[in-house]
């Protein structure tokens, strides 16, 4: 295996059709490629399956976040009636939780929506001004409007300039571009 250039990011193959780039996404994938993506104007759920991809954490964010949120303000109402500011009025107890169930519901869906939000945000890598991928022929205009990408990236150990290429070229893309940092 030939070492990459210093400064590649990979190579990308650019394809008419998502069945084009479905069978060479499956094929990468199943010769051994792991640090690989499809670009495309539109989501294609059965290249998301074929890579690999499957991952999701948002919903365990958002769960986290919307957890912290009621307990922060049950500790914050529990703390202000027992120990802050405690009132006794008409001989009423002074830690009384069904009266904190209301705005700890309420911070529950703050505090998760703002973990959805943010946490989308991070786990996506947003905001990315720049990508290595801006610098390739056609990928601007082409991958959002009609155009479908497939990018073995040169951080993946199989990863040969020459033999690399040749493998995409076997799918007879409209064009395979070596993309630098």
């Amino acid at each position: 295996m030939a070492v990459p250039r210093e400064g590649i990011y990979g190579l990308v193959a650019e394809f008419e059709t998502p069945t084009e780039l479905v069978i060479a996404a499956r094929a990468a994938y199943d010769s051994g490629w792991r640090r690989l993506d499809c670009y495309t104007p539109y989501p294609v759920e059965e290249a998301a399956e074929v890579i690999g991809f499957h991952k999701n954490r948002v919903s365990l964010v958002t769960l986290i976040g919307g957890l912290m949120g009621l307990c922060a303000m049950f500790s914050l109402e529990t703390w202000i009636s027992t120990l802050a500011y405690p009132l006794n009025i008409a001989g009423r107890p002074t830690y009384s939780w069904p009266a904190f169930i209301i705005p700890a519901y309420e911070w529950t869906i703050l505090f998760a929506g703002l973990s959805a939000a943010f946490g989308m945000l991070a786990l996506n890598g947003l905001p990315s001004l720049y990508h290595p991928l801006f610098n390739a022929p056609n990928f601007r205009s082409g991958a959002t409007q009609d155009k479908f990408f497939l990018c073995l990236e040169a951080t993946d150990p199989k990863f040969d300039p020459a033999e690399s290429k040749a493998f995409l070229e076997g799918f007879r893309p409209n064009s395979v571009v070596e993309v630098e940092y």
